[in-house]
């Protein structure tokens, strides 16, 4: 299967955390509020996660080898995972910051003009953040999808510190600012841990979606009419690649060309249904008690299976 390189998107969002940051930064010294601060500092984990992102989508897109025989996909977690750390980073650098402040209020300085160069900078992240996750859905990128979310979380960020700086110029109160900022970092613990989450889940081969197997069910299902059976359906999902196996069980007076037939019309069904997929299917015997003990991912020998192996041996020799 030919993976098509996403480096570009990673490219695009490294342009825009510099950008983003400088606007902030601009923002921030223009008018020393600490909620700027907050979102300027998350501007900044963005540029690192989009760093981290390009490498390992590069890493990704190599094919398999003889040490990656299942290709690198996998590399996508480690992004998405760093990315989710690295927001938990900021948010305990933003609370310290508007814990202080909050002690310790100060004026917020030429407001209008640093909440114009804010909006503008949240204008950026919110049209790159809509052109990540539009790709990630395309490609089923985690790293895409870690950076969207990311973007997005900095956007409605955004929008609360302007809301506490608004807020202080009408009500004169200067400790909302580091308060609308401690808020700021609560929602960005959450969008970590995330992030984080999902990067172990993906790490620990976790199952496809719920839905997705529903479908693998349906295509199974209406081989049944056929005289089949299945068992041992397993999935897991790396990247953007999807891994299916499955044992089908047939009449054991089917032919081997028979047999074949069947298990190719079933892998070409499942990956009409499924985008990048990868089929692996195991031929069993209806009639033969040992095949359906072999449902566990590590099969136990059963005596039967000895029994089989003796009167082969006899048989041949």
């Amino acid at each position: 299967m030919h993976r098509p390189s996403l480096t570009r998107f990673a490219w695009l969002s490294i342009a825009a955390a510099v950008l983003t940051i400088g606007f902030k930064a601009s923002a921030y010294w223009l008018t020393g509020s600490v909620g700027l601060l907050s979102d300027a500092l998350e501007s900044l984990v963005n540029l690192v996660a989009a760093i981290m992102a390009l490498a390992m989508l590069t890493l990704a897109a190599r094919p398999p080898d003889e040490e990656h025989a299942y290709g690198h996909d996998k590399a996508e977690y480690f992004s998405s995972g760093v990315e989710g750390a690295l927001i938990l980073l900021a948010a305990v650098s933003i609370g310290w910051t508007a814990w202080g402040r909050l002690l310790h209020p100060q004026p917020i300085e030429q407001a209008g003009l640093g909440l114009a160069i804010s909006m503008v900078a949240s204008l950026l992240n919110f049209s790159v953040a809509r052109v990540l996750l539009s790709a990630a859905r395309r490609y089923h990128s985690i790293s895409l999808e870690a950076d969207a979310r990311h973007l997005m979380t900095d956007v409605w960020t955004s929008a609360g510190v302007l809301i506490g700086i608004g807020a202080v110029i009408l009500t004169g109160w200067e400790r909302l600012d580091p308060l609308i900022a401690l808020l700021v970092a609560a929602n960005i613990v959450w969008t970590g841990v995330q992030l984080v989450r999902r990067s172990a889940l993906g790490l620990l081969d976790t199952a496809l979606p719920e839905t997705e197997r529903a479908v693998l069910r349906q295509i199974l299902d209406r081989y049944g009419q056929e005289g089949v059976q299945y068992h041992a359906l397993r999935s897991r999902q790396a990247g953007m690649r999807r891994f299916v196996s499955v044992h089908i069980l047939v009449p054991g007076g089917w032919t081997v060309a028979r047999g074949h037939h069947l298990l190719e019309r079933i892998e070409h069904d499942i990956r009409q249904a499924l985008s990048n997929v990868t089929v692996f299917t195991h031929l069993e015997p209806l009639e033969d008690p040992a095949a359906w003990e072999d449902t566990r991912l590590d099969r136990i020998d059963s005596q039967s299976i000895t029994d089989v192996s003796a009167d082969e041996q006899h048989r041949t020799g």
